[in-house]
């Protein structure tokens, strides 16, 4: 799978069980929610990285959807950029066709946003990404994963695990995500955005 009409889908968090379920790592969630959908394992990488090949969601017609890598970069969240510069060198993906699933604080809880570019906003996962890349034209898919509460530190915040009572929007909202890609990529962007942005 090395030609330029293959997508890539990176979900983004910090290694190691301890933060598997932080809400800093919303994003590797729904990538793990896209490849039970699709059948598949996750396997190690040599770009630090885990990730498996698929076919994503379902084309207007019937067909099988597009081909897609599903990829969880193994190292630090503020690291992100290398493992996804490899992938997307290793799969020849250009910058539009790389869509990066994350946490974000700037839209409301349990909510989805799909958008093609911008800036960071304080996102160090992101940051990294975009430096790494040459530059910010690349899909995000941004998960509202709620504010921190009073004076509290948002880097300390989204380190937290989601409470028992967000857990059951949480499970909506990896679904929300796991949908919003399959439309990008079997309907294009604007497509996503028209019905996921509304929301």
């Amino acid at each position: 799978m090395t030609t330029s009409d293959t997508w890539l889908v990176v979900g983004l968090g910090n290694p190691g069980s301890a933060y598997a379920q932080n809400r800093h790592n919303v994003g590797a969630m729904a990538v793990d929610v896209l490849a039970a959908r699709a059948g598949a394992s996750l396997r190690r990488h040599k770009a630090r990285a885990s990730a498996a090949e698929v076919r994503v969601g379902v084309l207007p017609g019937g067909a099988p959807g597009p081909r897609a890598v599903l990829a969880v970069p193994s190292s630090w969240m503020n690291e992100s950029g290398g493992p996804v510069k490899a992938l997307t060198s290793f799969y020849k993906v250009p910058p539009r066709q790389l869509v990066v699933i994350h946490d974000e604080l700037d839209i409301p809880f349990a909510t989805s946003r799909v958008k093609l570019g911008g800036g960071e906003g304080g996102h160090n996962g992101l940051r990294s990404i975009s430096k790494s890349l040459g530059t910010r034209d690349y899909v995000r898919v941004r998960l509202g994963v709620g504010r921190p509460p009073g004076r509290q530190d948002p880097a300390d915040f989204v380190l937290k695990d989601f409470s028992g009572g967000e857990r059951a929007d949480v499970d909506v909202l990896l679904e929300d995500a796991a949908d919003i890609v399959e439309d990008l990529i079997t309907r294009g962007l604007t497509y996503a955005q028209d019905r996921w942005n509304v929301r």
